[in-house]
Formats: structure tokens, sequence, C-alpha cells
């Protein structure tokens, strides 16, 4: 098992826990394109669901080959 051989100082562990690696991206914001209100990035508004503004897409299978079965 890995043991460090000094001791870290109080000021490097803080630097480490706060560095820029462990802070959160901020809140990307964009306009819901058929009513134009403000929402996260790749969402829609409610409003737009609601009134039928927007249809998700609909799921497809994926077809078997027969190649496959052989």
């Amino acid at each position: 098992m890995a043991v460090p051989k000094k001791k870290s100082s109080r000021s490097r562990r803080n630097m480490r826990r706060y560095s820029a690696a462990y802070q959160l991206d901020p809140i990307s914001e964009t306009t819901c394109q058929f009513t134009h209100a403000p929402v996260r990035a790749h969402t829609v508004s409610i409003k737009a669901i609601k009134e039928g503004l927007f249809e998700a897409r609909k799921k497809t299978t994926k077809a078997k080959t027969s190649s496959a079965n052989a």
C-alpha cells in the first residue's frame, strides 16, 4: 500500500480540494426554439410540450439480419 513520505500541510490539502478540478461547471442556458423562453441546454420548455408544439421522437427497433441468425 502506498504511504506518503511526509505529511501534507493544511494549505496544500485545501489547495488540492478547492482547485478548479473540483468546481462545478456553470449551467448554460439557451432559448426554447418554440416559445423562445430561457431553458437549460438540450431541453424544451414545458409550455411547448403542453401546447403540442414539440413532439418527441419515436423509438426505433433494430431490424435483425438473417446473417446474424445463421
